[in-house]
Order: structure tokens, then C-alpha cells, then sequence
């Protein structure tokens, strides 16, 4: 997987910038502008670089090897990777840990590409119990055995039957890899219709080939169990379609007297992702009401000298989208550098 634009640096830039988080939209910021000439850091929380693109979507979607390869093309460029370093409100410089006020002191422009990270709640009641895991979360540790950070054996049980919540790219992965642990039975339930899943139609239709099955028109209203023998059951309410919400897809509303109770061992929430700016309490950076940062068109924030780009921008998308953001993002930080003249349209 390509994230630099060159094969070689041939100018050099007595600039610095850096990048706070590495997956697609940070790699491919890093990608430009280490080719431009500057000099190009980039902070990651993980234990190596490669965000969501290593840690969230399993191999089989997205190889580790073709990630890992771009990422030492980069390295090989000249780009500083700190990984398993936090950016935290502040003044902070510590193992593990830099303050965003540090690196606004210690670099001429600063882009945040943190992604979504943080998992949207269905708030039914046992959705606290044992085996009910959040769908990403459960992605994030196949992964890590994946990597060989931990062994295949320590992953979180599942058992025969698994209900997985949602439609979006992350719930067809968590199917998948649910049918490729051996899980005998693998229900994925939606609110709405194949026609309105997020991951569309086609991934639906593969992931229902390989042995999934798919229950529409229904939502939790409940998971069933208990705290010693974890969750053995959800209760189902169908929906019917109503007019079009603010997303546009038809509103489900649920259908009085139609509960259902189906057997599982395990759910896997896959509802959604809400974006993870790395600070939210500095008085000039903008964070909007969805969690996402505020940019203008150049990916400009309120903040002189800091852009953003990816999904803590665009919220959950797909890997082109955020980084053809990183890319246009690390484009505008070049201008920013090169001309001094910083008008974010606010």
C-alpha cells in the first residue's frame, strides 16, 4: 500500500510538522509532505503505525503486510514515527503521553487525523452484560492476534451463536471473522432493509454466501441473561419504514407486539463509530456538536496552524475518503508554510 508520493526526497524544507494519528488520512498527509521536503513526525497511540487500517479491518479485507510496507517506505523517506505515545489536553511530556500545547510550541503546523474510535451504544437494558462486546473492540484484538501481539486462543469467547448489530463495513467484518473462528451460527441484525446498509447491497449479499444470516426489520429491545452465565438471549422488535430521517434512509419505527426472542451466546455491537479528536477543551479549536472537528474547505481548523483531515472530520468513511482528506489536508499545510498567510474561512 503506497502512502508516499516520491521514491526519493530531493529538497529539503527547514520545517516542521506533525501528525497525530497514522491511519489512511495521517499516512497519507505524511506521504505528501515528507516529499515536499519537511520534516514529518507523526504520533500514534499504538504500538505501531497504521490506525484503523491495521488494528480495525481484518487482513483478509485489508493485507497487514501491504500496510506495513507503506508504512516503511515512509520511514525509509525520513518520516519519525512516535508510536505508543498519547496526545493529551495541555502541557504534558511524559512516557506515553505529549500535550497538544507542546506540539503546537514544537512544530510550524500540526494536522489531526485521529479517526473514530469511540463506539456508538445501543442504551437497551443487558447491553453491560458478559459477551456483549463492542464490534470494533472484538476487531481490534483479532487483529492484534493477527500481528502476533497476542495468541488466537486469548480472543474473547464467542460460542455457537452470535448476533451481530448493524450493517456498516465493521458489522460484515465482524461476520466474517465470527464464521472464520468456527461460530456455527452467525445472525446479522438490522433495523432497516439490505437496500439501506451502510456497507451497500453487494458486501451484504457476500457475507450472506459465506454463511451468515440476515434479519432485517428488527432492532434489540433487550439483551437477556446474567451477570454469572453472560448474555443468553436478545430480545427482537421489528420495524417498519417511515418517512425519511435527517440521513435521508427511511426512519425505522418500531411495530407494538412484536417482540421475539432469539437464542445467542454473544453479540457484537456494530452501530456506528463517533470521531476521537485527541483534545476538546482548547478555546480556539472548534469541535462540533457530532464530536467532529470543524474545518473550511482546506481542512483549515479555528486553531491558526492546525488542520484536521480524515474521519475526525468526515465521521465513519471509507479508507479512499479519508486519505484523499489526508492528501488535500497536507496540500493545504504546504500552501500555509510557504506563503505565511493563514484566513481560515470561518
Amino acid at each position: 500500500m503506497k502512502f508516499s508520493r516520491c521514491d526519493k526526497v530531493t529538497t529539503k524544507i527547514n520545517k516542521k510538522v506533525a501528525i497525530i494519528g497514522s491511519g489512511p488520512a495521517g499516512l497519507g498527509a505524511a506521504g505528501v509532505l515528507i516529499c515536499k521536503g519537511y520534516e514529518v513526525h507523526v504520533y500514534e497511540a499504538l504500538p505501531e503505525p497504521g490506525g484503523l487500517l491495521l488494528f480495525g479491518i481484518p487482513g483478509f479485507r485489508v493485507p497487514k503486510k501491504n500496510v506495513r510496507e507503506g508504512v516503511e517506505d515512509l520511514r525509509r523517506l525520513g518520516v519519525v514515527f512516535h508510536t505508543n505515545t498519547r496526545v493529551v489536553e495541555g502541557y504534558v511530556e511524559e512516557p506515553g503521553k505529549i500535550g497538544f500545547e507542546n506540539l503546537l510550541k514544537q512544530y510550524d503546523a500540526v494536522i489531526i487525523a485521529t479517526g473514530t474510535w469511540e463506539e456508538r451504544r445501543l442504551g437497551v437494558p443487558g447491553e453491560d452484560l458478559p459477551r456483549v462486546y463492542p464490534a470494533l473492540t472484538f476487531l481490534f484484538e483479532y487483529s492484534r492476534a493477527e500481528l502476533g501481539y497476542i495468541d488466537f486462543k486469548d480472543l474473547p469467547p464467542l460460542g455457537d451463536k452470535v448476533a451481530v448489530i448493524g450493517a456498516g463495513l465493521t458489522a460484515v467484518d465482524a461476520a466474517e471473522v465470527s464464521l472464520r473462528l468456527g461460530v456455527r451460527d452467525v445472525y446479522i441484525i438490522y433495523r432497516r432493509t439490505i437496500n439501506e446498509a451502510p456497507a451497500r447491497r453487494s458486501e451484504i449479499e457476500r457475507i450472506i454466501r459465506a454463511g451468515a444470516k440476515w434479519i432485517e426489520l428488527a432492532t434489540p429491545k433487550r439483551f437477556i441473561g446474567d451477570r454469572e452465565k453472560g448474555v443468553q438471549a436478545v430480545e427482537l422488535i421489528r420495524m417498519r419504514l417511515g418517512e425519511p430521517d435527517h440521513t435521508g434512509r427511511p426512519r425505522p419505527i418500531p411495530i407494538e407486539g412484536s417482540e421475539t426472542i432469539l437464542e445467542i451466546d454473544s453479540a457484537l455491537i456494530a452501530i456506528g463509530e463517533i470521531p476521537t479528536p485527541p483534545v476538546t477543551k482548547h478555546p480556539e479549536l472548534k469541535i462540533n456538536r457530532d464530536n467532529t472537528i470543524w474545518v473550511d474547505k482546506k481542512y483549515r481548523t479555528t486553531l491558526k496552524g492546525v488542520f484536521a483531515a480524515g474521519d475526525v472530520v468526515i465521521g465513519p468513511s471509507f479508507i479512499g475518503k479519508a486519505l484523499s482528506t489526508g492528501i488535500a489536508a497536507a496540500n493545504s499545510v504546504d500552501e500555509y508554510l510557504r506563503t505565511g498567510q493563514w484566513i481560515s474561512e470561518s
